[in-house]
Protein backbone atom coordinates (compact mmCIF):
# COMPACT_ATOMS: atom_id res chain seq x y z
CA UNK A 1 0.00 0.00 0.00
CA UNK A 2 1.31 2.95 -1.46
CA UNK A 3 1.16 6.20 1.23
CA UNK A 4 0.77 9.39 -0.31
CA UNK A 5 0.43 12.68 1.56
CA UNK A 6 -0.30 15.45 -1.59
CA UNK A 7 -2.98 17.81 0.40
CA UNK A 8 -3.80 18.75 3.91
CA UNK A 9 -6.45 20.36 5.17
CA UNK A 10 -6.32 23.10 7.85
CA UNK A 11 -9.54 23.91 9.45
CA UNK A 12 -9.32 27.43 10.74
CA UNK A 13 -11.36 29.88 12.91
CA UNK A 14 -8.88 33.15 13.05
CA UNK A 15 -8.74 32.39 16.39
CA UNK A 16 -4.84 33.03 18.00
CA UNK A 17 -4.55 29.39 17.92
CA UNK A 18 -5.13 29.00 14.10
CA UNK A 19 -2.38 31.09 14.00
CA UNK A 20 -0.61 28.30 15.45
CA UNK A 21 -2.33 25.67 14.18
CA UNK A 22 -1.55 26.97 10.27
CA UNK A 23 1.92 26.84 11.30
CA UNK A 24 1.90 22.87 12.14
CA UNK A 25 0.13 22.53 8.56
CA UNK A 26 2.45 24.09 6.98
CA UNK A 27 5.24 22.49 8.16
CA UNK A 28 3.95 19.45 7.54
CA UNK A 29 3.01 20.26 4.38
CA UNK A 30 6.46 21.17 3.55
CA UNK A 31 8.09 17.82 4.61
CA UNK A 32 5.51 16.25 2.36
CA UNK A 33 5.70 18.94 -0.47
CA UNK A 34 1.82 18.85 -0.29
CA UNK A 35 -0.66 22.10 -0.96
CA UNK A 36 -2.49 23.48 1.60
CA UNK A 37 -6.45 24.00 1.51
CA UNK A 38 -7.41 26.49 4.67
CA UNK A 39 -11.25 25.90 5.67
CA UNK A 40 -13.29 28.31 7.42
CA UNK A 41 -16.51 26.92 8.39
CA UNK A 42 -19.22 29.89 9.04
CA UNK A 43 -21.85 28.20 11.95
CA UNK A 44 -25.10 28.55 10.59
CA UNK A 45 -28.17 28.82 12.88
CA UNK A 46 -30.92 27.08 11.08
CA UNK A 47 -31.47 24.61 13.98
CA UNK A 48 -31.53 27.06 16.24
CA UNK A 49 -34.43 29.22 14.24
CA UNK A 50 -37.19 27.44 16.14
CA UNK A 51 -36.14 28.77 19.50
CA UNK A 52 -36.05 32.52 18.37
CA UNK A 53 -37.34 35.29 16.25
CA UNK A 54 -34.28 37.08 14.94
CA UNK A 55 -34.48 40.81 14.25
CA UNK A 56 -32.84 40.44 10.87
CA UNK A 57 -33.85 37.36 8.79
CA UNK A 58 -31.37 34.31 9.23
CA UNK A 59 -30.43 34.35 5.97
CA UNK A 60 -29.48 37.22 5.57
CA UNK A 61 -27.63 37.07 8.47
CA UNK A 62 -25.82 34.04 7.62
CA UNK A 63 -24.83 35.88 4.03
CA UNK A 64 -23.21 38.41 5.66
CA UNK A 65 -21.37 36.42 8.15
CA UNK A 66 -20.07 34.44 5.00
CA UNK A 67 -18.86 37.74 3.26
CA UNK A 68 -17.16 39.06 6.47
CA UNK A 69 -15.29 35.56 7.11
CA UNK A 70 -14.52 35.56 3.16
CA UNK A 71 -12.56 39.28 4.45
CA UNK A 72 -11.49 37.89 7.23
CA UNK A 73 -9.63 34.36 5.56
CA UNK A 74 -8.17 36.99 2.66
CA UNK A 75 -5.95 38.81 6.17
CA UNK A 76 -5.80 35.74 7.26
CA UNK A 77 -3.68 34.35 4.60
CA UNK A 78 -1.78 37.53 3.84
CA UNK A 79 -0.58 37.48 7.63
CA UNK A 80 0.05 33.61 8.28
CA UNK A 81 0.89 32.18 4.75
CA UNK A 82 2.40 35.64 3.20
CA UNK A 83 1.58 37.08 -0.37
CA UNK A 84 2.84 34.31 -2.28
CA UNK A 85 0.11 31.99 -0.91
CA UNK A 86 -0.44 28.88 -3.83
CA UNK A 87 -3.00 26.54 -1.57
CA UNK A 88 -6.80 27.35 -1.71
CA UNK A 89 -8.34 29.42 1.28
CA UNK A 90 -12.44 28.77 1.30
CA UNK A 91 -15.38 29.50 3.62
CA UNK A 92 -17.94 27.30 3.87
CA UNK A 93 -21.14 27.70 5.84
CA UNK A 94 -22.60 24.54 7.77
CA UNK A 95 -21.79 22.52 10.65
CA UNK A 96 -18.18 22.73 11.46
CA UNK A 97 -17.50 18.72 11.92
CA UNK A 98 -19.53 18.09 9.47
CA UNK A 99 -18.62 20.70 6.78
CA UNK A 100 -14.74 19.22 7.55
CA UNK A 101 -15.50 15.96 6.48
CA UNK A 102 -17.40 16.40 3.20
CA UNK A 103 -14.50 18.84 2.08
CA UNK A 104 -11.84 16.58 2.63
CA UNK A 105 -13.55 13.97 0.95
CA UNK A 106 -14.83 16.06 -2.05
CA UNK A 107 -11.10 16.98 -2.13
CA UNK A 108 -9.51 14.23 -1.61
CA UNK A 109 -7.41 15.39 1.57
CA UNK A 110 -4.61 13.41 2.68
CA UNK A 111 -4.42 14.37 6.02
CA UNK A 112 -6.11 16.84 8.44
CA UNK A 113 -4.39 19.03 10.39
CA UNK A 114 -6.31 21.02 12.77
CA UNK A 115 -6.40 22.36 16.48
CA UNK A 116 -8.01 20.67 19.86
CA UNK A 117 -9.10 24.39 20.73
CA UNK A 118 -11.26 27.01 19.42
CA UNK A 119 -11.90 30.71 20.83
CA UNK A 120 -11.56 30.35 24.68
CA UNK A 121 -14.36 30.59 26.34
CA UNK A 122 -16.79 29.13 23.42
CA UNK A 123 -14.35 26.19 22.47
CA UNK A 124 -16.99 24.38 24.61
CA UNK A 125 -19.84 25.57 22.45
CA UNK A 126 -19.10 25.86 19.38
CA UNK A 127 -16.01 23.99 18.59
CA UNK A 128 -15.34 22.04 21.45
CA UNK A 129 -16.50 18.55 20.09
CA UNK A 130 -15.48 19.26 16.73
CA UNK A 131 -12.16 17.74 16.50
CA UNK A 132 -13.25 14.79 18.43
CA UNK A 133 -16.48 14.40 15.42
CA UNK A 134 -13.86 14.86 12.67
CA UNK A 135 -10.97 12.40 14.42
CA UNK A 136 -13.89 9.60 14.65
CA UNK A 137 -15.14 10.11 10.99
CA UNK A 138 -12.75 10.97 8.95
CA UNK A 139 -11.52 8.19 6.22
CA UNK A 140 -7.76 10.35 6.44
CA UNK A 141 -5.27 10.48 8.98
CA UNK A 142 -6.07 13.62 11.52
CA UNK A 143 -2.77 15.07 13.40
CA UNK A 144 -4.56 17.25 16.10
CA UNK A 145 -2.67 20.18 17.84
CA UNK A 146 -2.75 21.19 21.36
CA UNK A 147 -1.89 24.73 21.10
CA UNK A 148 -1.42 25.29 24.60
CA UNK A 149 1.07 23.14 24.75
Amino acid sequence: MEMKVERILVPVDFSENSNKIVQYGAFVAKQFGAEIHLLFVAQIFQDYSEFFVPHMPVIQFEEDLVASAESRMTSFVEENMGKDFAGSAKVVAGDAAEVIIEYAVEQNVDMIVMGTHGYKGLEKVLFGSVAEKVVKMSQCPVLTVNPYR
